[in-house]
């Protein structure tokens, strides 16, 4: 195995030794459709470090990428910035078998680790601000919290100015090219949006008070290394500008409309709506909820002006699909959107009023009013979606 793993220079002192996980399609509701990597960093200082570990099936991996650098025993320290499990899953075994003198991670971290691993006895809290010196170079740490555990911590490489961002500048793309400057742009581009609008996205006020945060404290970084996808050495000023404005989230003029459908009656409405939104000028993104997964209708959120939603009535709910995704969608709490619901239905109708409902709850302001229709859509109702859509792509205007 160690002949087959190799480790991956980062810097003059810092190796890649995390693994890539090739086949991975679903990260807790989140589509993952190129995989992902986890990555782990080993700081050769003169106290050897570690940074974070992997999933636990992918130890060995982990171990084998050390081994092409140093024996894995002369690892001094570990440091655990998230003890999320893709990040921490075989810290207890590789500490059993490193036996280092410390192991290091946030309060938070600490006491994480003791509920999920019940090691809290065996790691060293460091506080916010806090430096650890290696012998001839100095580790920094700085608690990120919620962004995105209550544990999340930054841990900066000073003579390097490296920085170990765990989560965050992260995406789930698993490749064999481990930098920034390896991969297309747009792959780039599109795989650290949607991992921002499916899992950084709720935490947004907090990116940005820590982008200011780092302003005013004057840190540079020669390189960013997360913990999921590609290490940033090119484009690290780019990430951080794209972090900023998805965290304002600025409305736009690209409409969502996303609906689920039975005998197709409410796709005729959606589609009905979908070009008055058009001819009001909006951009529309059309999201059947039976082919569409929910983490891309978060992603099409992400810099949206506009959320649209529709369904039918089954057994007095919503369907199964469209309470799935709106209920995800309320817990991202995407900001600055307007929207309204419609619907058909064959006896009760209550799906509009419940979309209605968490349209509020994730505070999208209404425009107009619900189009609710019984059975099939008549050409008056199609027009009153196509009005409604209208109205809609005008709200938009006013925020744009």
């Amino acid at each position: 195995m160690q002949d087959i793993y190799k480790a991956v220079k980062v810097s003059d002192h810092v190796y890649w030794v995390g693994a890539v996980d090739w086949n991975i399609r679903d990260f807790h509701g989140y589509t993952t459709k190129r995989g992902s990597t986890y990555n782990a960093y080993l700081v050769l200082a003169d106290e050897v470090t570690l940074i974070d570990t992997v999933k636990k099936p992918f130890q060995q991996e982990m171990l084998s990428r050390i081994a092409s650098v140093i024996d894995p025993k002369e690892i001094k320290y570990i440091v655990s910035n998230h003890s999320e499990m893709d990040h921490s899953g075989c810290l207890p075994e590789v500490i059993n078998f490193i036996q280092p003198e410390k192991v290091f991670a946030s309060p938070g971290g600490v006491q994480a680790l003791k509920e999920i691993f019940h090691v809290g006895d065996k790691i060293s809290s460091v506080n916010d601000g806090v430096s650890l010196s290696l012998g001839n170079m100095t580790l920094s740490f700085m608690e990120t919290r919620m962004l995105h555990w209550p544990d999340s911590m930054f841990t900066y490489l000073v003579d390097e100015q490296v920085l170990f961002s765990q989560d965050a500048f992260g995406m789930h793309l698993a490749t064999a090219e481990r930098f920034d400057d390896e991969i297309d742009n747009s792959i780039l581009n599109y795989e650290a949006a949607t991992y921002y609008a499916n899992i950084i996205l709720p935490y947004s006020a907090l990116v940005l008070k820590l982008i200011e945060r780092v302003k005013k404290a004057g840190l540079s970084f020669k390189v960013v290394a997360p913990d999921h996808g590609p290490i940033w050495r090119k484009n690290i000023q780019h990430i951080v500008d794209l972090y900023g404005r998805w965290a304002v989230q600025s409305p736009t003029l690209k409409a969502v409309v996303v609906y689920a459908t039975m005998w197709h009656s409410t796709e005729q409405m959606a589609r009905a709506v979908s070009e008055g939104l058009y001819e009001g000028g909006a951009e529309v993104k059309f999201m059947s909820m039976d082919a569409i997964h929910r983490s891309d209708v978060a992603y099409e959120l992400l810099e949206s002006g506009a959320l649209i939603a529709g369904s039918p009535t089954l057994n007095n709910n919503m369907l199964p699909q469209m309470a799935d995704v709106l209920t995800y969608i309320k817990g991202l709490r995407p900001k600055n959107l307007v929207g309204q619901a419609f619907g058909s239905y064959g006896w009760s109708g209550e799906s509009i009023g419940q979309i209605q409902d968490i349209l509020k709850a994730t505070k999208v302001e209404l425009v107009g009013e619900a189009i609710k229709i019984k059975h099939v859509p008549d050409k008056d109702t199609l027009a009153q979606c196509f009005a409604l859509g209208k109205q809609i792509a005008g709200k938009m205007h006013e925020f744009v």
